[in-house]
């Protein structure tokens, strides 16, 4: 947050694509009494030209330049145009951020995904919503399940064709795919079609896509639960496998917003699966091989987590940067025997976060073993069974067996 705002409350004031005739008298008061207005082009066209004020477009980029631009006006009466609500993936919850909820007064109209399930006679507290503004559109695949139905904020009139062809490549091209256009204003539309049979043809930049997902016959499940099936990541076959990975991440136990290190990242399936828990938890993920890192970025794409951050051999990073945020949980599946590694990355966690650790040598489990008796925690150990065919009968083959030493940080247990 940056200093507290000096000024008149800043009226934020949601506009819909009905304009000036959809606001309501405090909304249209709010307006009215401003010395200055911000919005967009298309924003600002829909106020009359003859109330008085004077008008500011956004510049491009917006947010570096947003706090000067508030404060450089703090002592006139502000009033800032929105899409629709404010605090619905609107401009609100930045000015919020910055300057606090006091120094705000919010004027709301219904959000775009109010007005669509409205249209498409879905529960809106059912429905789900991924913004693809300012985001790449992978982060739509985490939320494609068959049967699910899902709204898409569109960053412009090229969205929905995105969506589209992103359904057609990962087995969803049977999903019924709506773009709703200008919702509330005099020219709105519906466009209804198959991700398979739909026309790349650009609409209008105003747009928000619903999908009803129908998954094709042959498509490998793939939802947000840990544990998917090994076969959907590329690589080297640096992997932790489905099963040991599992109880990894439920012994990460993560939460909305939290940010795991991945150490030794491999194929980066935990710092994946970390973020496909929820759209808000963040990873990064250590890797010292160039190859590997590649594929982490391509795998995290592939599976709709673009966000994860992928950097090199862990101890270089940190000594090359020590502003680093402390990571809430942190997983070390490779180099466990490196010198000095563990012992820094209990060192960066926070207070009250995890620490889980994986071996699968008999050298790296006697590592975990004695740091289990210096830091407390609990110990562990996995066998994994998976049935093969031998001749023709079906045996039994066991995977290397997995050590893992689970640790909460806390004040006693701190270096």
């Amino acid at each position: 947050m940056t200093d507290a705002w000096q000024g008149p409350p800043i009226a934020v004031v949601g506009i819909g694509a009905d304009g000036w005739d959809g606001l309501g008298a405090a909304a249209r008061e709010a307006v009215a009494a401003a010395e200055v207005i911000f919005g967009s082009e298309r924003q600002l066209a829909l106020v009359p030209s003859d109330l008085g004020g004077e008008r500011c477009a956004w510049p491009s980029p917006l947010l570096p330049a947003l706090p000067g631009l508030l404060t450089q006006h703090a002592a006139r009466r502000i009033c800032v145009l929105a899409s629709g609500d404010p605090m619905f993936y609107g401009i609100g919850v930045t000015l919020a951020r910055l300057f606090g909820p006091a120094s705000l007064r919010v004027l709301p109209q219904p959000s775009s995904a109010s007005l669509a399930c409205a249209r498409l006679g879905w529960a809106l507290a059912e429905t789900p919503v991924v913004s693809a503004v300012g985001r790449p559109v992978a982060t739509v695949l985490p939320d494609l399940v068959d049967g699910r139905r899902l709204l898409v904020l569109s960053a412009d009139e090229s969205t929905p064709a995105e969506v589209a062809k992103l359904l057609r490549d990962n087995g969803f091209g049977g999903s019924a795919v709506t773009v709703l256009e200008q919702l509330g204003g005099p020219s709105e539309r519906l466009r209804t079609a198959t991700a398979a049979s739909w026309d790349p043809d650009a609409g209008d930049p105003l747009n928000i896509v619903a999908v009803d997902c129908v998954a094709d016959p042959a498509h490998t499940r793939v939802t947000r639960l840990p544990g998917l099936p090994d076969t959907v990541y590329g690589g080297d076959g640096q992997l932790t496998k489905a099963e040991v990975r599992t109880l990894t991440l439920a012994a990460l136990a993560p939460a909305p917003g939290e940010l795991l290190w991945d150490v030794g990242g491999g194929s980066g399936s935990i710092a994946i699966e970390w973020c496909r828990t929820h759209p808000a938890c963040r990873a990064v993920t250590f890797e010292r091989l160039e190859r590997r890192r590649e594929q982490i970025t391509v795998n995290a794409t592939a599976l709709g987590v673009p966000q994860v951050l992928v950097r090199g051999e862990v101890l270089a990073e940190l000594a090359a940067d020590r502003e680093m945020p402390a990571p809430d949980a942190i997983f070390v599946g490779g180099g466990v025997t490196q010198p000095g590694l563990l012992e820094t990355c209990f060192a960066h966690l926070r207070q009250g976060g995890r620490l889980v650790a994986n071996a699968v040598t008999a050298e790296s489990e006697a590592l975990l073993v004695a740091m289990a008796a210096a830091r407390g925690g609990e110990l562990r150990k996995f066998q994994i069974y998976r049935a093969e065919p031998l001749g023709g009968f079906t045996a039994w083959r066991p995977q290397l067996p997995v050590a893992q030493w689970t640790v909460v940080k806390s004040d006693q247990g701190s270096p």
